[in-house]
């Protein structure tokens, strides 16, 4: 089995708040992150795929292809937008990175594994300090 990354940039924006909770609340748990104004990220997205190589191209998988996907199914989408409020993926999910994580997996899923290859994980680095890494269910 070999493990190709592919690894993309963008900025994005959101608010930790959970409705259910005080103004106080929200604060405590969540700090700066509750701002009402909203924070952003400067994103750094790691996606690895898994499969054999092909004997025809040498490759598990393309990676401009892999790149296309990300960037058609995700980048483009969430690029200079909001995840609370832009991205019909996150709709109604806290926008945690974790939560985020799983919703780029699964925008991704489906289009690489029917070109070939089983998604491994995504590591979606929000902070220099702070990454998630998701493998799926």
């Amino acid at each position: 089995m070999v493990y190709v990354t592919r690894v993309e940039h963008f900025n994005a924006a959101h608010k930790l708040w959970n409705p259910a909770w005080s103004e106080e609340k929200n604060k405590e748990v969540f700090g700066k992150c509750a701002n009402a104004n909203f924070h952003g990220h400067n994103y750094e997205l790691h996606v690895t795929v898994k499969g054999e190589v092909h004997p025809d191209t040498g490759f598990v998988f393309n990676a401009k292809t892999l790149g296309d996907i990300m960037k058609s199914k995700v980048v483009d989408i969430v690029d200079h937008c909001n995840l609370n409020i832009d991205v019909p993926f996150m709709e109604g999910k806290f926008t945690s990175a974790e939560n985020f994580a799983i919703g780029i997996w699964n925008e991704l899923v489906n289009e690489v594994e029917k070109n070939g290859a089983k998604m491994h994980c995504v590591k979606l680095i929000e902070t220099q300090r702070i990454y998630v890494e998701y493998f799926g269910n």
